[in-house]
This record gives structure tokens, C-alpha cells and sequence, in this order.
């Protein structure tokens, strides 16, 4: 186990009280213990509670959202049941702002817009994917997000976009903008790019803010990241 100094650096702790902390996941960790084996960001964050709070045994902490391995950003757990099982009904009401930045492929032609598409989640050669599919096709599900582009490379083709979710489908913005030409840069799975089979080309995208109901005081919660200031993001 790191040191409680350690782990703070590394899960980089943005709101904490008694009912939850937000937190900022590191690109390439899984958010929760899967068939790679590698330490989850979920378990970091328990190993942080346990020397910060000098507490022995099992730890509660609730996984009430997920980010994809690939994506670094904001992070919310609850530590307590009650916690728990309130931020995971504001998520189902949509009372959960989320913000992503991305970087994508190409300028767009429309600087801000809305993307509605139908996604169904099935498996390939790359894993688990998400396609989108006509509407009335069988277990798909509505995806919604608005986006206005921030800045622009026109020499490198790139454009920085702010995204906000309306609904929360797998791998939804990465398949909604390659579906309009526009994959995000770095993106293995949905970009189709020879060059990609780099394993150090990272994925840019960015969960940047979070906004919701504090679980059991009255207030609004409002927690935001700075964006990486690494390549590609440096770019911008």
C-alpha cells in the first residue's frame, strides 16, 4: 500500500465530507478490479480512506458511476449506503451534470449542435463496442449529448469540443462522433486510424465537471477538473 501522501497525490481528491469524495481517475486504470488484474482507481480510493481515516477492516465505498479505462477525470463515490443509494438515484433521474472535453478528429462544420442517435452494445474483435443502429432496433437505447467546439487547429485538423451528457450510454460520446465523422483523437476503437496502433497515443477525452444534489445536505454539489496539461491537450 502507498502512503497516505501518495495516494492523495494520485487520486487527487477534489470535495470530501462524510457521505462522498470526488475524485480525479488517471487515464488507463480501470475504475473497478477487472480480468486484467491491475489495482482499480476504486480500490486507490479505498486504500486513501482507510490511512486518512485510521480505519481498520472492510471500508465501505459506494461505485455509484463508472469511467472507461481509457478516460481520465471526475469521479464521485459515496461512503455510506445511505450515500450510496441516493447519488445512484439522482444518476437514473438525470440530475447528474457531467461535462466532458474532447479532442476530435477533423473542424467541424457546425461549431455547436446535439447528437441523437440509437446504441446497442455488442462485441468484436476489439471487445465490447457500441453501435449505433436504427431506432427501432431490438435492445437499443436512446443517446443524447449537446456539444459546442471551444477551439480549433486548423494546421493539425483537430478541434477542442465541450460536451455535456443527457443520457448516459456505454462508450456513447466516443461512438456518437465517430458516427459524424469526427472520431476523438487517439481513439482505438471507433477511429479506424493505422496510426493508433500505437499504444501511446492517448485517448482524449475528459470528464471535466460534475454537478448534482448533495446525497443528504441541502445544497448542490459542483466539483471541476483542469483539463491534462499533456499532449494532445497541450495542443490547445
Amino acid at each position: 500500500m502507498q502512503s497516505l501522501k501518495e495516494l492523495t497525490e494520485y487520486i487527487n481528491p477534489l470535495y470530501e465530507d462524510n457521505h462522498l469524495i470526488v475524485a480525479v481517475k488517471p487515464q488507463n486504470i480501470p475504475t473497478q478490479g477487472d480480468k486484467s488484474g491491475d489495482i482499480s482507481f476504486f480500490e486507490y480510493a479505498k486504500d486513501y480512506i482507510k490511512l486518512k481515516y485510521n480505519k481498520s477492516g472492510n471500508i465501505f465505498l459506494g461505485l455509484v458511476h463508472r469511467l472507461d479505462r481509457p478516460v481520465a477525470g471526475i469521479m464521485v463515490f459515496a461512503k455510506t449506503s445511505k450515500a450510496a443509494g441516493r447519488l445512484s438515484k439522482a444518476i437514473r433521474d438525470r440530475k447528474f451534470e457531467k461535462i466532458y472535453y474532447a479532442i476530435v478528429n477533423g473542424v467541424l462544420s457546425e461549431k455547436n449542435g446535439m447528437l441523437e442517435n440509437y446504441i446497442i452494445k455488442k462485441s468484436n474483435k476489439l471487445g465490447n463496442i457500441a453501435q449505433i443502429v436504427f431506432e427501432n432496433t431490438k435492445n437499443s437505447k436512446f443517446a443524447k449529448l449537446k456539444y459546442n467546439v471551444v477551439k480549433e487547429d486548423i494546421i493539425k485538423n483537430l478541434s477542442l469540443v465541450k460536451v455535456e451528457l443527457e443520457t448516459g450510454r456505454f462508450h456513447q460520446i466516443r461512438a456518437q462522433f465517430s458516427n459524424i465523422g469526427h472520431a476523438i483523437y487517439g481513439d482505438r476503437k471507433y477511429g479506424n486510424y493505422i496510426k493508433y496502433d500505437r499504444n501511446d497515443i492517448p485517448l482524449a477525452l475528459f470528464a471535466k465537471s460534475l454537478k448534482f444534489p448533495h446525497p443528504v445536505k441541502d445544497e448542490i454539489v459542483f466539483v471541476e477538473a483542469n483539463l491534462p496539461n499533456n499532449s494532445p491537450w497541450n495542443l490547445f
